[in-house]
């Protein structure tokens, strides 16, 4: 169809279209600019079969140090410089070429001529010269890359303190979207994939895994051998190191995570994970990964979880929460099919990874646990999508499903709400044009086996979509009026349709009951003692907080009888139901609970709950109590996320200094606080106005 045609093909540019699936290479699919590469002035005229790496972890100096080869084959003769994306955190040492199969002076190159570049704020771009006899097509070459990286993006060092069992430091890389650059030099784009293997030397009692489908370990030599037989993007390669242990929890499935936090890590899952394994590869088709193993991190961990093939990793604070770790699990477990066997090619269509592992993950919550809960968890998550439109805007153009990056942007910055609702709201329109949901389930069964390990585009999926459906395609249902295909994916504003979700009424209608008595006025007490948020979901219980957060402010006397209702009930409660009434709390002034805030922000220390309080308090006259327990706390938070709160703290006027006591504003006189913006994905990333104000959004990558 002519709106899905594909852009010709712009060589040689930092701002280029990419090629199509017919072009040589055969690596670099889509139909947005990649701007985002350094390597896109030509990642197209090489293909990457494999790359090794080879570190060392020192723990002391907070350093990874080696070298890593890659393996390439020249696609476009005449082609004399490789650029690959690199990060100013990682300091090259030198780089040579090998040419396998040569004799004499050919084999081996004396080191490279290299170039080191500013790109943008996130990278770097690596020119290497190449020797003239090298460029010649498909014969391969490697280049050895020589180097050290310290605390760049990807890489996370965490002192002992900062760790659950606070005895031993622990490393941890976080690769996704563009932050790996600062891990290893590579083409830092998802429509590049290779197999990879990797040696990794450690101090002696620290246990290192990696996302590979094989591993080995010495422990003569404290070393770690790791090997990814299948094609990944440089994003999905990631690394943990430290005081880790296992359990088996199924035949191809283990959780591993710090001793302390093992046994209720294992308890909270049990045999959960194989179910869900079982009832995705009914869904979709087998699972092509071989091991899906989950390991726990720190509070530290910047987001939720990520989809790392063979290893989701997965933030430890929401082993509290067991429907949404519930959620979170089965949301990495889709991404082994929707993400990472087929991939968006380029971050500006990042809803094919994010909407279509919304969808598959609520397919296998349907099965597994019935239509009433599917639907519960999507009007929450929907309920925040168009919290997050009120506060942005219908023209905003984050809300595109194909969102054109300016040179520069960072694409995490598009991990919002819209990638994995607006987008799962698109699949779902696909879903209902088939008529029945079981053939839908087959075209994502041949979709994943025509796709696998490749990368794509929207007009692959849709394509594929209407060929396998031929009848949709001559009754031209993407051209229909109001629901065309062109306007889902470049249309600003909400989802043009959502999906019927009537069947949540047994579980949402009592929160929207609950919801209206507190609205009345007055308030009818004994209706209200009707409803027993102990027997309610924590999904149940979220909604009803967000949708009281959506009314305010409150009264104070509504906040008085609030608080004498629930304040009790909801501290016996999980951290993601204590969080919501807390921004309750703040955004109505109600300092008889202020207390409860000093607890739960000296308790936990994750980025995913103390950024939205911490911008609530800022917001409005909290901002010295705010000081106040950000220097009590400081001492056991990332430098990353505090350099990220001090940025709240600072962003609107001076603080008090840490030197003596900080003011305590238990009891000021009372004010409405105004809306602020929600945390940010990146590592230290400052707040920026017109974001989403309420914790809307449990992120998974």
């Amino acid at each position: 169809m002519a709106q899905f045609q594909r852009p010709t093909l712009c060589c040689c540019r930092k701002v280029l279209t990419v090629p199509s699936k017919s072009c040589e290479g055969g690596q670099g699919l889509g139909q947005c600019r990649l701007v985002d590469i350094a390597s896109a002035s030509n990642f197209h005229c090489f293909k990457l079969r494999h790359f090794h790496l080879d570190l060392r972890l020192n723990f002391a100096v907070k350093e990874i140090t080696g070298w890593q080869v890659l393996e390439l084959v020249a696609i476009q003769p005449g082609v004399q410089t490789l650029v690959l994306d690199t990060h100013p955190s990682l300091l090259i040492h030198s780089i040579d070429c090998k040419v396998p199969g040569t004799t004499g002076a050919q084999n081996i190159s004396p080191s490279l001529t290299y170039r080191v570049d500013p790109f943008t704020d996130y990278g770097s771009s690596l020119n290497i010269s190449l020797p003239a006899y090298v460029i010649r097509p498909h014969r391969a070459f490697q280049i050895t890359v020589r180097y050290t990286t310290t605390d760049g993006p990807a890489i996370w060092w965490l002192d002992a303190e900062l760790t659950c069992g606070q005895t031993r430091p622990l490393v941890f890389t976080q690769g996704h979207s563009v932050c790996n650059r600062s891990f290893f030099p590579c083409f830092d784009t998802p429509a590049v994939k290779s197999t990879y293997t990797a040696t990794v030397r450690v101090p002696e009692g620290v246990t290192v895994l990696m996302s590979a489908s094989r591993s080995a370990y010495s422990k003569q030599d404290r070393v770690f051998q790791f090997s990814m037989e299948y094609p990944v993007p440089a994003y999905l390669v990631a690394l943990v190191a430290g005081d880790l242990q296992h359990v088996d929890i199924g035949p191809r499935s283990r959780v591993w995570a710090e001793p302390c936090i093992l046994t209720c890590a294992v308890s909270k899952l049990g045999g959960s994970v194989e179910r869900w394994l079982n009832v995705a590869e009914d869904l979709f088709g087998p699972y092509v990964w071989g091991r899906y193993d989950i390991v726990f991190l720190p509070p530290s961990f910047p987001i939720v979880a990520m989809e790392n093939p063979c290893l989701t990793f997965i933030i430890s604070s929401i082993l509290e929460s067991r429907e949404f770790l519930l959620i979170d699990v089965i949301h990495e477990i889709a991404h082994g099919w929707f993400g990472n066997a087929v991939t968006n090619a380029t971050w500006e269509e990042m809803w094919l990874s994010e909407g279509l592992a919304t969808y598959a993950q609520r397919r296998i919550t349907t099965e597994a646990y019935g239509e009433a809960f599917t639907c519960l968890e999507t009007v929450f998550r929907l309920d925040a999508l168009h919290r997050q439109m009120r506060l942005l805007g219908d023209n905003n153009p984050v809300s595109k499903l194909q969102v054109k990056f300016e040179p520069g942007i960072n694409p995490s910055s598009l991990m919002n709400l819209f990638t994995y609702e607006k987008g799962f709201c698109f699949v779902s329109y696909l879903s209902q044009l088939c008529g029945n949901v079981k053939r839908f389930d087959s075209f994502l069964r041949a979709y994943i086996e025509q796709f696998k390990f490749s990368s794509v585009v929207a007009q692959d999926l849709l394509d594929f979509f209407l060929g396998f459906f031929p009848e949709l395609k001559e009754s031209c249902v993407a051209q229909r009026e109001g629901l065309e295909f062109e306007r889902w994916l470049n249309g600003c504003g909400p989802p043009l349709c959502e999906p019927d979700l009537s069947a949540g009424g047994v579980l949402t209608g009592p929160v929207q009951s609950l919801c209206d008595l507190w609205a009345s006025e007055p308030p009818d007490p004994e209706a209200i003692a009707n409803f027993n948020l102990s027997s309610w979901s924590t999904f149940q219980t979220v909604l009803f907080l967000d949708r009281l957060l959506d009314r305010s402010p409150l009264s104070h006397e509504v906040m008085g009888q609030l608080s004498r209702c629930y304040s009790a009930q909801l501290d016996e409660m999980n951290a993601e139901v204590r969080i919501r009434w807390l921004q309750i709390v703040v955004r109505n002034s109600f300092y008889p609970d202020l207390p409860r805030i000093r607890g739960f922000l000296h308790k936990h220390t994750s980025r995913m709950y103390t950024v939205p309080l911490y911008e609530d308090l800022c917001s409005g006259v909290m901002k010295c109590f705010a000081a106040e327990v950000f220097y009590q706390t400081q001492a056991r938070l990332h430098p990353n996320l505090r350099r990220t709160l001090q940025q709240i703290l600072f962003q609107t006027s001076a603080l008090p200094t840490p030197t003596g006591s900080v003011p305590s504003l238990l009891h000021p006189t009372p004010s409405s606080p105004s809306p602020t913006p929600s945390d940010q994905l990146g590592p230290a990333d400052p707040p920026t106005t017109g974001t989403i104000a309420l914790r809307d959004v449990n992120v998974s990558a």
